[in-house]
């Protein structure tokens, strides 16, 4: 009984997990359509529900800002928006702050979060998984010697999202092959999911079935 009922939650909570999730997410999409008048929402004019229709409408609407920023009068209504921003204390810090982090991202030739890496951290001797963010330090890297300094990010687990920036030469890092969604498995998973072992066990059964009796 107990091998069943094993056998049955691995069948069914990684399935009902992602349901889940993908539920949330859908929902909180489609409270976007508040953003319509009343008149122009889909409950209204088609009579009924319809879930999922405000990704579909964020799809959209973000693909379109991106086709009139793409070109010239787009680019300068972009230019006007952000000096206006730039006026208002507290806005302009976070504004600047969120921008020059998705720029930097989502650049296809950017160096953050491309590269896992095993640091030493808090302490000598206890390694941890670790992500680089940069190598570029400007007058951290000038102020500090003349090894070459890089960035880190050493997120927290279970909760990738929070964690520690360290700044720290990059002759102290271990860099891995393994590619960043595995390192988030092993990090969200502590540690039970470590890359390439379900390819490990489905080739030791493939052994044992081919071994001798």
């Amino acid at each position: 009984m107990r091998k069943y009922l094993i056998a049955g939650l691995l069948v069914w909570l990684p399935l009902g997990v992602t349901v889940l999730v993908i539920k949330l997410l859908v929902d909180l999409m489609d409270r976007t359509l508040l953003l319509l008048p009343y008149a122009l929402r889909p409950d209204q004019l088609f009579g009924v529900h319809v879930p999922g229709l405000g990704v579909l409408v964020a799809l959209l609407f973000v693909v379109g800002t991106g086709v009139v920023v793409a070109n010239l009068l787009g680019r300068r209504l972009v230019a006007l928006w952000e000096s206006m921003l730039a006026r208002i204390p507290l806005v302009r810090s976070i504004y600047s702050a969120v921008k020059q982090v998705l720029e930097t991202l989502l650049s296809p030739g950017g160096k953050s979060f491309r590269k896992v890496l095993l640091v030493e951290f808090p302490r000598r001797d206890m390694w941890c998984l670790a992500f680089q963010t940069s190598d570029d330090l400007g007058e951290v890297q000038a102020k500090t010697g003349g090894a070459e300094m890089i960035s880190v990010f050493v997120p927290t687990t279970p909760n990738p999202t929070s964690g520690f920036l360290v700044v720290l030469p990059r002759g102290d890092v271990i860099e891995l092959d393994m590619s960043v969604d595995d390192g988030l498995k092993m990090i969200v998973s502590l540690g039970v999911v470590a890359p390439g072992r379900a390819e490990r066990e489905a080739a030791a059964k493939v052994a044992a079935r081919r071994a001798p009796t």
